[in-house]
């Protein structure tokens, strides 16, 4: 379109051409494309072949969208607010007409020789605003020797403020679409989770279940055992019975933790000293074909975790990588200090923002595909053949870290490797010296009267027969009530009372309770399959309680018997007479 044809042009025409461009900048759109219509929209009102969009970015416009020549001669790709004349129009919120623009001095002196070669005759700078708020520039530049007229300036200045209301929706839009990711991410975690938790309940009443049974098969295999001589055809026999149900009870004891029933004995510790204290086992269970390399963060926090779940979180994550790698490769060990901001805590279901302590394991095997990431830290999933893995060693993993407090991501790609990240909230306290565990009882023998009360009639039984088998007089109850009843009729003290913590009818924590005006010292040992809130907060056992983990060995219950025993006499001789 010529000059002399511009002048022919009716201004009905022109406004026509103006509402059209309003009703289609109106559409809501992307924003790329958005500011690329409005940078050809304006050319085509203006006949102009050169028009560039910068937009704010901070303290500073960059530049966003172009027609024509725009790219050539708006050369520096950012501008400070107040330089150039963009930068002018910018900071006083006012637009500017200028004519010869390569003779202005506030030109820099890049914009000033692109404008030369250009042969620009004049420029056009009219502020997108939004109220007093500045969200851009529209930058014009025309070759004609009159240069921009007071029509152009008033049909830009009207073409600006719908370019602006265009932008902001645009702007809200891509962040409403932003926020609508994030729910629908956060949806699909917190499906992802609740399904992981309705898991987690059935494991755990399943390995509830179980160790009773392994209790009673580990128990009467062990006490059998000590009645056969080394020679005795049976004995193989009983020793197999034996050691499948500890491969049992292994696997018992791996679903407690992916359900977060596990009893945790948290102190503050460093991870690095996990990590240091693992590296040797580590060096066997990788073998001599992995590199393994540790970049410790030498001024690393401290995190408030049971030391040996950590150390079996990490020895997992290594044995996993380490399959993932069968030609061999190279394993990272990583701990850092991070921060969890609250936009990543809104991302992730479960998440607390603030300082936590990262733990990263990284392997360059052979990945994951999406499919498999979603499912990895489900009980019994594995990606092994048969025999090769009983696919609970990273529901392990999740457990622990849940139980604990914390938070596990995995990052992968097939043929890239993999990356499993640990965040632990980081405490204020520091880490104390490691403490030595208690010596054993010298002698589980005792000639105490101890109340055994538990539900199951197998176990039971063993329990009693152990305990007679070590000198003690044991009062039997099935529950709650009976309990009650025998300590009601018995009339000399009751040492110990050995309960199961979950029962019909009444717990025995509510048990001990009621037993404790009867028999004042009379201390209290509780045994359980797994953990339960009545006597534990969050997995975590109160120092004060007893606890013997189900199943159990018959030495590990005379010994823990006599230990809580023993340590109920100190506290008495301590207190001294009344």
């Amino acid at each position: 379109m010529t000059e002399s044809t511009r002048e022919r042009m009716p201004r009905p025409a022109r406004l026509e051409a103006l509402l059209a461009i309003s009703r289609e900048l109106s559409r809501i759109q992307p924003l790329g494309a958005l500011l690329g219509k409005m940078a050809e929209a304006c050319a085509h009102l203006l006949d102009s072949d050169s028009v560039g969009i910068r937009v704010r970015d901070g303290d500073g416009l960059v530049l966003a969208g172009a027609y024509g020549d725009a790219r050539e001669a708006m050369s520096t790709p950012r501008l400070k607010i107040g330089e150039s004349l963009t930068g002018i129009v910018a900071a006083t919120g006012e637009s500017l007409a200028v004519r010869n623009p390569a003779d202005d001095p506030r030109l820099t002196p890049a914009h000033r020789e692109a404008y030369r070669r250009g042969g620009y005759r004049a420029f056009l700078g009219v502020p997108l605003k939004l109220g007093a708020e500045v969200l851009g520039v529209l930058s014009i530049r025309t070759r004609r020797a009159r240069g921009f007229s007071s029509e152009d300036l008033q049909l830009v200045t009207a073409f600006a403020s719908q370019a602006a209301v265009a932008l902001e929706n645009s702007r809200l839009y891509q962040e409403t679409q932003r926020a609508y990711e994030e729910l629908s991410e956060t949806q699909d975690q917190l499906t992802q989770a609740r399904k992981m938790e309705a898991v987690g309940r059935l494991a755990g009443g399943v390995a509830h279940d179980f160790n009773n049974l392994l209790t009673v098969m580990i128990g009467r295999s062990q006490l059998l055992l000590r009645q056969l001589t080394a020679e005795d055809p049976v004995r193989p026999a009983i020793e197999l019975i034996e050691h499948t149900a500890g491969r049992a009870s292994d696997l018992t004891r791996q679903l407690l933790a992916f359900s977060r029933k596990q009893i945790l004995q948290p102190t503050v510790l460093n991870l690095n000293a996990v990590v240091a204290k693992s590296g040797e086992l580590l060096n066997r269970v990788i073998g001599e074909d992995v590199a393994l390399i540790t970049v410790l963060d030498p001024a690393l926090g401290c995190v408030e975790a049971d030391p040996s779940q950590v150390e079996q979180i990490v020895v997992n994550l290594v044995m996993n990588a380490r399959d993932a790698m069968p030609e061999g490769g190279r394993l990272t060990l990583e701990t850092a200090n991070v921060e969890l901001d609250p936009a990543y805590a809104r991302r992730h279901v479960e998440v607390r923002s603030g300082p936590h302590v990262m733990l990263a394991v990284s392997d360059t095997g052979i990945g994951m595909d999406s499919d498999t990431r979603a499912r990895i830290f489900e009980p019994f999933f594995t990606t092994k053949g048969p025999g090769q893995g009983t696919g609970l060693g990273l529901a392990t993993v999740y457990g622990i870290v849940k139980q604990s407090g914390g938070h596990i991501c995995v990052y992968s790609e097939p043929g890239r490797g993999t990356t499993f990240k640990i965040y632990l909230p980081r405490v204020a306290q520091v880490a104390g010296p490691v403490e030595s565990p208690p010596p054993l009882a010298p002698s589980a023998h005792g000639r105490e009267t101890i109340l055994l009360v538990e539900d199951e009639t197998a176990v039971r039984d063993l329990a009693r027969d152990i305990l007679q088998a070590n000198g003690y007089t044991v009062l039997e109850a099935g529950h709650g009530s009976e309990a009650l009843r025998i300590c009601e009729r018995h009339a000399g003290p009751i040492h110990l009372m050995l309960t199961d913590v979950v029962m019909p009818g009444m717990s025995g924590r509510q048990l001990a309770e009621r037993l404790a005006p009867l028999q004042p010292s009379m201390a209290v040992l509780y045994m359980s399959g797994y953990t339960n809130n009545a006597i534990v907060h969050h997995g975590v056992l109160d120092a004060r309680t007893a606890f013997l983990q189900k199943p159990f060995t018959p030495d590990a219950l005379a010994r823990k018997v006599r230990e809580v025993i023993d340590a109920r006499h100190e506290a008495s001789r301590s207190l001294g007479p009344p």
